[in-house]
């Protein structure tokens, strides 16, 4: 006797328009990523726990450990994706202006509501090395990579020296600004971000060629 076709299935087979709307597996991770950052915030990095970040997000434990082997990724993940849009490199073909405004953003970023996730990520990380590890990783090398080729454009254009140093640039730009997030013996201001660029990116164009003297 012969089957009947069986009737397709909601959400697979050729011509089936999936519902709108987010697939729910994006839509926890982005509810858990959310629970992260509230929890943080009010609690702090020792207090976090998988747990509670799955109650929140109304998930179970096991939904989270699908991504996240443990709370220091899933920490920096959180912190990254809720910055990455506001930390963009510009490109408007002046380094100045691309890194000025970058840096800008950051200390807005620190001086808010995320400059306590900040701080807890960097104190906590000094304890833990999976935390510090997964801010290098996960937060710091994707902004860092972003920045080099905002500098390789630059040297493209003559502003900066070819043989220019990228790692001690950014280290000379971005150190100062941590320093004072941390240790708070200065403001983070728009002008401090003026001046620090002025300062060093200025120390790293090229020279300029002296003119032979005409003889008389």
């Amino acid at each position: 006797m012969r089957q009947k076709p069986r009737a397709r299935e909601s959400g697979s087979g050729p011509g089936k328009t999936r519902a709108p709307g987010r697939p729910r597996s994006e839509q926890a991770r982005l509810a858990i990523l959310e629970s992260t950052l509230k929890l943080l915030g009010q609690n702090g990095f020792s207090n976090l726990t998988i747990e509670d970040v799955a109650a929140r997000a109304g998930v179970g434990k096991m939904t989270v450990y699908r991504w996240w082997p443990n709370k220091a990724p899933l920490i920096a993940d959180a912190f990254a994706s809720d910055t990455k849009r506001k930390l963009h490199f510009p490109a408007t073909g002046s380094v100045f202006t691309d890194m000025s405004r970058q840096m800008r953003q950051l200390i807005k970023v620190f001086r808010g509501q995320r400059g306590r996730i900040v701080s807890a990520m960097l104190s906590g990380g000094q304890s833990d090395e999976k935390l510090i590890a997964a801010f290098r990783e996960r937060f710091l090398w994707p902004r860092r990579q972003e920045a080099y080729g905002t500098l390789a454009r630059a040297i493209r254009r003559g502003e900066l020296r070819k043989d220019v140093d990228m790692d001690l640039l950014l280290d000379s730009l971005y150190g100062p600004i941590y320093m004072r997030f941390l240790i708070r013996h200065r403001s983070l201001t728009p002008g401090f971000v003026d001046s620090l660029c002025e300062l060093v990116l200025g120390g790293a164009r090229p020279k300029e060629k002296k003119r032979p003297r005409r003889k008389r």
